[in-house]
């Protein structure tokens, strides 16, 4: 009895020391565990995200001339729900799918197949791959919406949907596949972006700058003012991209945690660095501080620090911005006119030549004492870095000025892509939409039609000018 006690015992006392061993979790299933923090925090920031495009929509149309306000609304707005839909059906599943010959993803997940709520632990561990597909997906939308400030007041709808679809999938898609893909051969190579310099604005603005001179310029351009109609909006619009620019770059953590926070905190410091650099340098050039100027210079640094949000520290963020700021004042107001093209609402300006040089600052700032997963820069002991960063720039680069100069070629030989003159003149808003923004153009249409203004203007000529500015916004 008592050898039967013992064994009995014993075999209690082992099943106790095993316990914690048979209900321990397996380390797989650990690794994929979903984290609710980490899956709240980057939904969050796909939300942000999103909420720059409408805000963009807002930052855009603020800039045009009022006979052209809802057209450039109607762009970005359009394509949330343009691209939104391409993303489900094929575009994740090249930008993101597994890898063919480090060039583009596979079909494999097309139709979002085989994407569902358990972590992709290739990508991100702690959230569902769902999570981490509209994310990503958010980006994809800003992207072509950026390009549309180029070519802003002349290119017509129908076009511009063909081209938006046509380059987000051979354009977009592959180089966000290069950069952030697993086995993309940029990535592979060591090219640091954290939340898309090269991806998001180099492509985007330098597409912009090709589409701007192979259409032409606007029938006005270089011939009479062409100025913002409505400014309170254009800041409005900078704020909201302010704002939804924390998701953009704090979520491509992918985590709530330090690296977030790494990048939040340098994202507003490069903001907030390019807006006094921005107007500073204004003032002095021109001799006035302006609002377009500091809403602009917000926006510059915010380009700038995209690419090394994650990897740099918040005092490299502040150099960043003050410099990006001076670049990109440069770029638009002297670069531009010079040279002569019509870049209407600054897209190259900005964004391909603010995510130029702040893919190359990355080369110079990065630390992995700020992101152990990151690569020295050359500041930290690392010059190899830097070339690095430059094949990256000039492989976007290249990318985009050959892609879009054949989708431009391709794409008017079957429709026409520049609206005409007599489109212009009365708008596009009522020549692609049958729409006015303003209820006042309808009474300032009335008044400035009728038989006693146009006795008035037929003896004195001036008086047409007094008809335009009230046309187009302007004061009494």
């Amino acid at each position: 009895m008592k050898k039967m006690l013992r064994i009995v015992s014993l075999c209690l006392m082992s099943l106790l020391m095993a316990l914690p061993t048979a209900f321990a979790e397996d380390p797989a299933a650990v690794v994929a565990k979903i984290d609710t923090g980490d899956t709240g925090f980057v939904l969050m920031s796909a939300a942000l995200v999103m909420l720059m495009t409408p805000g963009l929509a807002l930052f855009y149309g603020g800039m045009v001339r009022t006979k052209n306000v809802l057209s450039t609304l109607m762009q970005s707005f359009f394509i949330v729900g343009l691209i939104s839909v391409q993303w489900v059906l094929w575009g994740y599943t090249i930008a993101f799918g597994p890898d063919i010959n480090h060039l583009v993803g596979s079909l494999s997940w097309l139709g979002l197949n085989g994407v569902g709520v358990e972590p992709n632990a290739d990508y991100a561990a702690t959230i569902p791959h769902l999570a981490f597909m509209v994310f990503q997906g958010m980006f994809a939308v800003i992207t072509p919406a950026l390009i549309s400030g180029a070519f802003a007041e002349r290119m017509k709808f129908p076009a511009f949907l063909v081209f938006t679809l046509a380059w987000v999938t051979f354009v977009y898609d592959p180089v966000a596949h290069w950069v952030w893909g697993v086995g993309g051969w940029l990535r592979e190579m060591g090219v640091l972006d954290f939340a898309g310099g090269t991806v998001v604005h180099i492509i985007s603005g330098v597409s912009g700058l090709v589409i701007a001179l192979m259409i032409g310029k606007r029938k006005d351009y270089g011939k009479k003012a062409i100025i913002p109609h409505n400014l309170p909006m254009v800041l409005i619009g900078g704020a909201l991209l302010w704002f939804g620019w924390f998701g953009f770059n704090a979520g491509s953590a992918l985590g709530a945690n330090g690296l977030a926070a790494i990048a939040f905190v340098t994202t507003n410091a490069s903001a907030a660095a390019a807006t006094v650099s921005w107007v500073l340098v204004e003032w002095l050039y021109s001799g006035k501080p302006t609002v377009l100027g500091a809403v602009s210079g917000c926006v510059a640094g915010l380009v700038a620090i995209t690419p090394g949000a994650g990897f740099v520290s918040p005092l490299s963020a502040i150099i960043i911005g003050l410099a990006g700021g001076v670049i990109c004042f440069f770029s638009v107001s002297v670069m531009k006119a010079k040279l002569g093209y019509d870049d209407a609402l600054d897209a190259f300006g900005v964004h391909g030549v603010g995510g130029t040089f702040g893919a190359i600052a990355t080369g110079l700032f990065a630390s992995k004492e700020i992101n152990p997963a990151g690569a020295d820069g050359l500041f930290f002991g690392n010059p190899e870095q830097l070339l690095t960063q430059v094949i990256g720039v000039v492989a976007s680069w290249a990318v985009a000025i050959i892609m879009t100069y054949a989708l431009i070629k391709i794409i008017s030989v079957f429709m026409p892509i520049r609206s005409t003159e007599d489109e212009e003149n009365s708008g596009l808003d009522i020549a692609e939409h049958g729409e006015k923004a303003y209820a006042y153009q309808d009474l300032i249409t009335d008044f400035t039609g009728g038989p006693a203004f146009m006795s008035v203007e037929a003896a004195n000529p001036e008086v047409s000018n007094f008809k335009v500015a009230l046309a187009e916004g302007g004061k009494k």
